[in-house]
């Protein structure tokens, strides 16, 4: 990272605790190796790459699955090699412009930590960041998921800057593309209280400070699990804060069809979406569909309804000039990177390309 870009970075956050030269956790291969190699890439893919316009970037959520043998890899690999090493060799590929990286979610990672990832990845390269369940689940959950009390720093302000946005924006720079906070499913009770929470979101997402002074094309996005937030409020607060709206597709929520008024009520901006799940498997068909996926080296269940509707928004959005982040997750028909080049066609096809 050039000095006078780290510099522009440490600025917005003086007196930051998480400093650009804390020791990373995640050690890169020495000497240029990757412990991890490349597919080779097919040709029609490359093709199919140049074709799609650039403020398109298209990408998987995470990229740690040993199933993605001759799509993404070139032989097999284990499961912590590739989450170790993975991320260098997936970014080679020619469709793959952007990674939703998850696993800050579970636990917040520091900014060496989101540098470390940035060093493995080309320039043009632009990371989805979700934030961690810290800010953005309202209960404290034991292991298996179950909540056991409600948690003091959701939509914490000074938490999600200090646990969240300081460290990515230092840690990842001009790479970063969207920074999205997922709110989880709420309980019940907070269900009836969405006017108090979308006033606290307000407030948080007020509080994140620009990030194109360090982060050209980034954008501040949130994705809820629950239609209840779907109000007219929630989208106002959106709008006040310079944000934009995470279209997450998955079994909890709405079609496209009926969250794209949102979209249109925040035009013009970016799209920002994460296709977390097929709607076969209902809300609580995570594991239901990792079991019938797993290895994650074909599409099961092609959704073709979803398929066509989201390149029909994504060929909208990036032809008005606006840039697109869309991630894709094993879960929506079986593998993520079928998944993309499926779409990527799809797109490409609607253009008349």
């Amino acid at each position: 990272m050039k000095e006078s870009s780290r510099s522009r970075q440490v600025s917005l956050f003086s007196g930051s605790r998480a400093a650009a030269s804390e020791p990373a956790h995640d050690d890169a291969p020495a000497g240029g190796h990757s412990p991890v190699e490349a597919a080779a890439p097919d040709p029609a893919l490359i093709e199919l790459a140049s074709a799609l316009p650039p403020g398109l970037r298209l990408g998987t959520s995470s990229w740690s699955y040993p199933g993605w043998i001759g799509t993404v890899w070139d032989r097999e690999y284990s499961e912590a090699k590739l989450a170790r090493y993975g991320l260098a060799a997936y970014a080679r590929h020619p469709l793959f412009r952007t990674v939703s990286l998850d696993r800050g979610f579970y636990r917040p990672l520091t900014a060496a930590q989101f540098a470390v990832y940035a060093a493995q990845v080309p320039e043009d390269f632009r990371f989805v960041v979700k934030a961690p369940s810290l800010v953005t689940d309202a209960m404290v959950r034991d292991e298996s998921g179950r909540g056991m009390q409600a948690n003091p720093n959701f939509l914490d302000a000074p938490s999600a800057l200090r646990d969240f946005v300081e460290p990515a924006l230092l840690g990842l720079g001009s790479k970063l593309g969207a920074l999205v906070f997922q709110i989880s499913p709420l309980p019940p009770a907070l269900l009836a209280r969405i006017p108090d929470l979308v006033a606290r979101l307000h407030a948080l997402l007020r509080a994140v400070p620009d990030l194109r002074g360090a982060a050209p094309d980034g954008v501040l996005a949130v994705e809820v699990r629950d239609p209840q937030w779907l109000v007219p409020d929630f989208t106002q607060a959106l709008r006040d804060a310079g944000a934009t709206y995470c279209m997450g597709l998955h079994a909890k929520m709405p079609r496209i069809a009926e969250q794209l008024p949102i979209l249109r009520a925040l035009w013009p901006g970016p799209l920002v979406c994460r296709w977390n799940l097929n709607p076969l498997h209902g809300a609580f068909g995570y594991e239901k569909a990792r079991r019938q996926y797993a290895p994650f080296d074909r599409l099961v269940d092609p959704d073709l309804e979803t398929r066509t509707a989201l390149a029909r928004v994504i060929g909208g959005t990036v032809g008005a000039g606006r840039n697109a982040y869309v991630t894709l997750s094993n879960k929506a028909e079986g593998s993520a990177p079928l998944s993309v080049f499926a779409l990527a066609r799809a797109i490409r096809e609607l253009a008349g390309n």
